[in-house]
């Protein structure tokens, strides 16, 4: 662990998990856009707040604990984002209620749980590493998978269902767990900011 209290070798994981996140936020939002799925919409942001949060992860790994803190902060706002654009998918979506197609819904979720497993592993042994930060990657990580589970699982129950609700429900969950996440990083920021307060006396 370096000065700053960045695990080695931090900086190429998050680079590789910010691509892996950009690449798939093009393809879910194009297939959620195609058949009309929340779920797969309020995701797709996911994929793409993931691919922010450790492009600035990447910028933030050198800078001190006080700041670290901050960035912390300014982080665990941006996973509400998701939250907010998943309310404003379900807003429009209540007026038509016509269920998304489930084969792409359910083959989508299975590369979105994918992607987020890799980057999942791949964070799981820095997530110690580089405080609020490093947390707040590895934690939207791991709440993408479990999303992405309950999105094959929608797409199974559509298809027996041929009903909205599944998809509905998926995509009001997932804001639901970012919000969460924003707490706990929200936590994690003021403990390093307490840190770097006793730091200076």
């Amino acid at each position: 662990m370096d000065e700053h209290g960045s695990a080695p070798g931090l900086r190429p994981v998050v680079v590789r998990v910010a691509a892996l996140n950009l690449g798939y936020f093009g393809i879910e939002i194009a297939v959620a856009l195609a058949i009309g799925s929340v779920a797969l919409l309020a995701d797709s942001l996911d994929f793409l707040e993931d691919a922010a949060i450790n492009l600035l992860i990447f910028a933030g790994l050198g800078w001190s604990l006080r700041n670290r803190a901050r960035l912390g902060t300014a982080l665990a706002f941006i996973l509400l984002l998701p939250a907010l654009g998943a309310a404003w998918a379900a807003w429009d979506k209540i007026a038509d209620m016509a269920p998304p197609a489930p084969l792409p819904l359910t083959l989508t979720g299975i590369g979105a749980l994918a992607v987020n497993l890799t980057c999942a592993l791949m964070l799981a042994r820095h997530r110690a590493g580089g405080g609020s930060l490093t947390r707040a990657a590895y934690l939207s990580a791991r709440n993408d998978v479990a999303a992405n589970i309950a999105i094959i699982l929608a797409g199974l129950a559509t298809a027996a269902t041929l009903s909205p609700w599944p998809d509905l429900v998926v995509g009001l969950g997932i804001a639901v767990l970012n919000a969460e996440s924003a707490v706990d990083i929200l936590k994690a920021a003021r403990a390093e900011r307490r840190g770097a307060a006793e730091a200076r006396v």
